[in-house]
């Protein structure tokens, strides 16, 4: 049987194609993962703080002011982010951190990263103190005193500190007295002649210098004997039977609370919002204890004591080895000492505001738009607008928000002036500045006699903008003269912080501002603005518009974003997408940032620069590259839930091309050069440091005298 032959099939020769490259993966950008914690973000950038005390590079006395202003923020982190965790636990939130941690992890965690930074705080202290004394500046026990010594201690004790101390008492007749917040207190025990024990409280008055002066003995060298000091609560200490007569000292030690500060106002309830405020600020003094600070060779006994009667519980003691409340190291670090010490800081005040006699500060402003960068740039300009303002008879209105004022305030003078000189003066002047309560109420009430428009604020909002409208009558035409900034307007603290001032004629931004101020004073529903973006009105909208754009341009797109804080999910969530797509981003953030930066496929396009430095970058500024028609704005809010949902704040375009090229090639361009004093950030939230280079941006903007008028 024959078969049939097979059929021939013929081969298929298929071209060669190039592989198709398989999706990139889909990024699930609501993976708490993806965030760090923000309270954990913040502790983290107290180390950086710290790290500016451990410099040698530093100053001597400038490495102490650290000490003392890490101690300092670290009490205000007990009060207001400790206190806020202890709340919610104790209204049992099951709210979940951006993290995705819940508030008992979040306490675990934190008390965990105190514990280990208030030891790092007192090993860095303890390593000055060598240094201190090799430069003639020594901290001496009072039991180390000589006998000269010690007599000359005891002298200053019995005429100055003695009579402002007040013993109190504890026992079934007096009830255990009340300690307010940040107070340093010696908790005493004594026996009497029956040999019953009893428990006393000493207040350690705070007017008094904390560090008491040792004379020094006579000699005859030339050079100068050494600076030597020993602690107020030492010498009280050491002479405690001079407030308990009759009875024997069995053991004292110093001790220090801190409260819950967080000020809550019904304002809703309320007729009078500054009543409403100042019965908030009063009651804050009675708030719940957050944190007992002892020291660690405290006995059980006495501890039981304050535990018990201050109602804290075991893990809200911390105990150190050496003196409480490092914050009073401010008196060592303002010593007559310039050698250990940085130079003064003189500000520079740029050509454009050298005003001549013919000419006056609004044809200046009128010409163009002008610029500061303080504290690098003086911070005069600005009060002297004011001043012009309220003296010159063109002007018919000024309009301003004040938020930290300050003491004996230039910029409130000039308002008073305003109103002698028959101006109409409006002031929103935000009572709920938190610590700055007491000091705003006294403002409005010297303000409100004086004539001035005063308003304290809108329910269930802060007025953190910055902004000066002064309205001015020019040919039979209303001309709008605008100041806007990124800090406070107070003169002292623009001297110690970073921040950018714009002034403008533009009509846009000053019909902006008088919408604005419209809105804060009165009734107002403002739903846009022709130049301004407006918390919480339209400023998280355009700004997602603005990194939309970016992400748009795919590999050509470029953020530069400097803030102080990071931490709001929608705009963290946007700046993944960015660097999905190839966008740049560079992340200039001072303090606390919820955003990982260089995971891949996440963050790899998205650097995080964190500098502190002499000056506490305190300034914001946003640029986008639009393809190559920038924009950028600066002003009063950073990337945070609070700033964009619950505060009225301003960010403003720089319209000025020439000031465009300023920010990006001098002020943004020597930010991200910085070599000296940058800290890079890490996916796991760490700082590596970078110390050594060469260019410390902060120092570049001291020595050079860079205008954006050049």
């Amino acid at each position: 049987m024959s078969s049939k032959p097979r059929s021939k099939k013929k081969a298929k020769v298929e071209s060669a194609k190039p592989a198709t490259p398989p999706p990139p993966p889909v990024v699930d950008f609501d993976n708490p993962e993806l965030y760090l914690n923000r309270e954990l973000s913040l502790l983290e950038f107290q180390r950086r703080v710290l790290e500016e005390a451990r410099d040698v590079r530093n100053k001597l006395l400038e490495r102490v002011k650290f000490v003392s202003i890490i101690s300092s923020n670290l009490d205000e982190f007990a009060m207001v982010r400790g206190a806020a965790l202890k709340q919610k636990l104790a209204a049992g939130s099951q709210d979940l951190s951006i993290d995705g941690k819940t508030v008992i992890q979040q306490l675990v965690a934190v008390r965990e990263e105190v514990e280990e930074l208030t030891g790092a705080i007192y090993s860095t202290f303890n390593e000055l103190l060598p240094d201190l004394a090799r430069h003639g500046i020594e901290l001496v026990e009072y039991s180390d005193l000589d006998s000269r010594e010690r007599a000359a201690v005891d002298r200053y004790y019995t005429d100055t500190v003695f009579p402002c101390l007040t013993p109190l008492a504890f026992d079934p007749g007096r009830p255990f007295p009340h300690i307010s917040n940040l107070s340093l207190n010696l908790a005493v025990v004594l026996r009497d002649t029956a040999g019953k024990e009893h428990f006393a409280r000493l207040k350690v008055p705070q007017q008094l210098p904390q560090l008491i002066s040792v004379p020094a003995a006579p000699s005859r060298r030339k050079a100068a004997p050494p600076q030597r000091f020993v602690w107020i609560e030492q010498a009280i200490a050491g002479n405690l039977g001079s407030l308990f007569p009759g009875l024997t000292l069995v053991e004292s030690h110093p001790f220090h609370v801190t409260r819950d500060a967080e000020v809550a106002i019904k304002e809703l309830e309320s007729d009078d919002l500054l009543e409403s405020v100042e019965e908030a600020v009063w009651r804050r003094r009675f708030h719940k204890p957050v944190r007992l600070l002892t020291d660690t060779a405290i006995s059980p006994e006495i501890l039981e004591i304050l535990v018990e009667n201050l109602d804290v519980g075991p893990d809200d003691v911390l105990r150190v080895s050496g003196p409480l409340d490092l914050t009073r190291l401010r008196q060592l670090a303002s010593l007559d000492r310039p050698d250990l010490r940085d130079e003064p800081l003189e500000p520079y005040t740029p050509p454009e505001f050298s005003i001549h006699a013919e000419e006056d500060i609004f044809s200046v402003i009128r010409r163009e738009d002008r610029f500061l960068h303080h504290p690098f740039q003086t911070f005069q300009p600005i009060v002297d607008l004011l001043r012009k303002a309220a003296h010159d008879p063109e002007v018919l209105a000024i309009k301003m928000t004040l938020y930290r004022v300050g003491r004996n305030s230039p910029i409130v003078k000039a308002l008073l002036e305003a109103i002698e000189n028959g101006k109409q003066v409006a002031v929103l002047l935000e009572l709920k500045a938190r610590f700055d309560e007491e000091s705003n109420i006294e403002w409005a009430r010297a303000l409100e006699r004086e004539g001035v428009h005063v308003v304290y604020g809108l329910v269930g909002l802060k007025v953190h903008c910055k902004i000066a409208l002064i309205v001015r009558r020019e040919h039979e035409q209303i001309r709008r003269y605008v100041h806007l900034g990124t800090g406070n307007y107070n003169p002292v603290t623009a001297r110690l912080y970073t921040d950018v001032s714009l002034f403008t004629a533009d009509p846009d931004i000053g019909a902006d501002a008088t919408d604005l101020f419209n809105y804060l004073t009165g009734y107002g529903h403002q739903s846009d603005f022709r130049r301004l973006l407006v918390a919480p009105l339209t400023m998280r909208k355009k700004f997602l518009d603005l990194m939309r754009r970016e992400i748009a341009l795919g590999d050509k797109g470029h953020m530069i974003l400097k803030m102080n804080a990071l931490e709001d999910k929608e705009m963290i969530r946007l700046m993944y997408e960015a660097s999905c797509a190839g966008v740049k981003v560079d992340l200039l953030v001072r303090g606390l940032c919820c955003l990982r930066p260089g995971i891949p496929g996440v963050s790899e396009n998205i650097t995080v620069r964190s500098i502190v430095g002499r000056y506490l970058e305190h300034s914001r500024v946003y640029y986008f590259r639009n393809g190559g028609q920038e924009e950028i704005y600066a002003g009063s809010a950073d990337l945070m839930p609070r700033n964009l949902d619950r505060r009225v704040e301003l960010l403003f375009p720089i319209l000025n091309q020439k000031l465009v090229r300023y920010l990006r090639d001098v002020v943004l361009e020597k930010y991200l050069a910085d070599n000296r004093k940058v800290r890079i950030g890490r996916p796991d939230g760490t700082y590596d440091s970078v110390l050594t280079g060469a260019t410390d941006s902060q120092a570049w903007f001291a020595s050079h005298k860079a205008s954006s008028g050049d």
